[in-house]
């Protein structure tokens, strides 16, 4: 039982940890559309 806990807290830590990561690389669509490094379709 004790396993199951330390796993669950471990999967949210990294769930945070990537939201956290992603959401610094967010980005407008109108930003993303006409930045230079966007692609265009």
């Amino acid at each position: 039982m004790k396993s199951f806990v330390i796993a669950c807290v471990v999967a949210i830590v990294v769930a945070l940890g990537s939201a956290v990561v992603l959401d610094r690389f967010n980005q407008t669509a109108e930003n993303a559309y006409s930045s230079p490094t966007g692609a265009r379709v």
